[in-house]
């Protein structure tokens, strides 16, 4: 089966996976560089992961390995919060 990637349009989930990183990250008393480097990710990975106006997608792999590092569930960083 092709995949239609046209029909989806997923940049805001992936803006709001950014931003929950970032918070968590940042409770956690982590710089994107301990986070990216606990990772296994380069510092300017991390930093457009995490940026508003970057569309960087991010595995699920790494949604789980954030996860761990972070010691939070996987659902928190894919979460969607109310405006």
């Amino acid at each position: 089966m092709r995949r239609r990637s046209s029909i989806f349009d997923h940049n805001k989930k992936y803006k709001e996976i950014g931003y929950n990183i970032s918070y968590y990250r940042k409770h956690a008393n982590l710089t994107q560089e301990q986070l990216a480097e606990l990772v296994g990710i380069s510092r300017s990975h991390m930093s457009a992961i995490e940026a508003p106006n970057v569309n960087r997608k991010v595995s699920m792999e790494l949604v789980f390995d954030f996860a761990e590092v972070l010691h939070i569930e996987p659902y928190k960083l894919i979460k969607e919060h109310e405006q």
